[in-house]
């Protein structure tokens, strides 16, 4: 099977923050050799094969953060694309800040787990028995959407104030080597972005009221290097349009999620987008020089 032709694997997993005593549901989606089959996740559809197992290679690994309330599964369409070419993605459900736990927003506890919580993912998977073997460890990813994108900021090693001017200590990772913002919530960075060095993929939709285009220009005027930014912004696209289309029978008006500006095509969006991400992480994480490499030139300096 060709590297672009991969199913796709899945498998739950159960994360333990032992330290704050709580835990939290993680997707892993992964390339296998197993003919996948449609499998539901609660009103959702996804052609997987279930703990199958995984392909042989090495493959980069990617980690999706979701927004304010939302969930795990809502990023089906970006996931099933990069598994089937060669990357392992894994999707946590943020605890506390979730569709069905939401009692943690707007609070400074969660602008810490948030970050934790991705570390701690990347960590597990990192060394987890059955998938270490197969993940490159140094091509690492996060992917977030709107507090995601907040998320996948201070992974990469933004430090986040409250409007107050207390500064949120949380945890970022060295291991992430390129983040993609998706609509993202940047109002905690302003002026503080000067660690994140490497490769972003960002964009904006053009008619967003929940994290308007102020947010890019923190991230433009912040980063040390705003040409390691690619800065897009999807016309007549709205804050909900990164998400994954919704089953007809979740589409209506009162579900806002479910919506978009009148006459964007949310379908023909997302036959592109996880294309355009795609293309992103293979040339920013393929530009990071991996261990073995780094041992090579030592050894020929």
């Amino acid at each position: 099977m060709n590297r672009n032709n991969f199913f796709v694997g899945s498998r739950q997993l159960q994360i333990h923050d032992e330290e704050n005593g709580l835990s939290f549901p993680v997707l892993v989606q992964y390339p296998t050799y197993t003919a996948a089959t449609p499998t539901s996740f609660g009103p959702y559809v996804m052609d997987v094969s279930v703990d199958a197992e995984i392909a042989e290679g090495s493959f980069p690994l990617v980690i999706i953060s979701h927004g304010n309330g939302g969930s795990h599964l809502l990023y089906r369409t970006i996931s099933m694309h990069l598994v089937r070419n060669g990357y392992v993605v894994a999707m946590l459900e943020h605890y506390g800040n979730n569709r069905n736990n939401n009692t943690l927003e707007n609070t400074t506890l969660n602008l810490q787990y948030r970050p934790r919580h991705v570390s701690m993912t990347i960590e597990n998977l990192l060394t987890t028995s059955w998938l270490k073997a197969f993940v490159v460890q140094d091509k690492i990813a996060v992917i977030g959407h709107s507090m995601g994108g907040y998320t996948a900021l201070a992974v990469a090693g933004g430090i986040p104030w409250l409007k107050e001017g207390e500064k949120i200590d949380v945890t970022s990772n060295s291991r992430v080597k390129a983040i993609v913002l998706l609509a993202p919530g940047a109002g905690w960075f302003k002026d503080s972005l000067s660690k994140v060095t490497i490769p972003i993929l960002m964009f904006m939709a053009e008619h967003d009221p929940i994290t308007p285009a102020w947010n890019a220009e923190v991230v433009l005027a912040s980063v040390p290097d705003s040409s390691q930014v690619i800065h897009k912004v999807v016309e007549n696209a709205g804050h909900f349009s990164f998400l994954s289309p919704f089953p007809e029978t979740m589409r209506r008006p009162d579900f806002r999620p479910s919506t978009d500006p009148p006459g964007f095509d949310r379908e023909a969006f997302h036959k592109e987008l996880p294309v355009e991400v795609l293309a992103f992480l293979e040339e920013a994480l393929n530009s990071v020089p991996n261990e073995k490499q780094n041992r090579q030139r030592m050894v020929s300096n």
